[in-house]
């Protein structure tokens, strides 16, 4: 299985609101219909969000197909065409930035398994490895060592690390983020809570073991699941 994920900003000018429901209501089931398509999640900011001013992103897309040959062939389909003519109409085209990763489950936990609204919140970290580290021994590290500190959470409901994958390391490249880290909680109570727990000191304390910086850019969600 093979997973890409969109990061993208609103049109200029666009309201919060009117950007949601043009995600929700058009672009959503223009994505649906794409021909492999596995699984297909919106992410969509909680309105606290936009408090404090504009958040990294408005809204993080996941979709999941079998792997690079579906993904390829996807691209060549009129629906995926149709996808990307109704883009500008409500993202920041310059800005969007896709990801291809590879999805990895640290603490397994329910997923939504119907189309709409999933229970909970969901908070997207975007991780940043220590440019000295070696990309594969950092994912390693983050797979094995880091993640199952942060997986010792109770509150915790579910955890995955979603990689980039090393082709986007070639010829010297760094991709934007090096990845996701995509964490459920059943209420903001729960999220709150866990940041009190010695798990959560732990991985805070491991953090610069692996992190560019101290503070990754978070964005706390609600899921909508289009394609279940």
């Amino acid at each position: 299985m093979i997973k890409v994920c969109e990061l993208v900003k609103r049109r200029p000018g666009m309201s919060v609101e009117d950007f949601g429901r043009h995600w929700r209501e058009v672009h959503g089931p223009i994505v649906s219909a794409l021909p492999g398509l596995r699984r297909y999640v919106q992410n969509h900011p909680l309105p606290g969000a936009y408090r404090n001013g504009e958040p990294v992103y408005d809204g993080v897309a996941e979709l999941w197909l079998d792997d690079k040959d579906a993904l390829r062939a996807m691209a060549t389909t009129p629906e995926f065409a149709a996808a990307k003519v109704d883009e500008p109409n409500f993202i920041d085209t310059t800005a969007l930035i896709e990801l291809v990763v590879d999805e990895v489950v640290i603490k397994a936990g329910p997923v939504a398994a119907l189309p709409g609204e999933a229970p909970g919140i969901k908070s997207i970290g975007f991780v940043r490895f220590r440019p000295d580290l070696d990309p594969g021994e950092a994912r390693r590290y983050w797979r094995e060592v880091h993640g199952p500190i942060a997986a010792g959470i109770d509150v915790l409901r579910r955890y995955t690390q979603n990689q980039v994958r090393p082709g986007a390391y070639g010829d010297g490249r760094r991709p934007a983020w090096d990845g996701m880290a995509m964490t459920w909680f059943d209420s903001t109570d729960d999220m709150r809570a866990s940041a009190t727990t010695e798990a959560y000191r732990a991985t805070i304390t491991d953090g610069p073991l692996l992190l560019a910086s101290p503070v990754t850019p978070t964005l706390l969600c609600r899921e909508l699941v289009m394609v279940a």
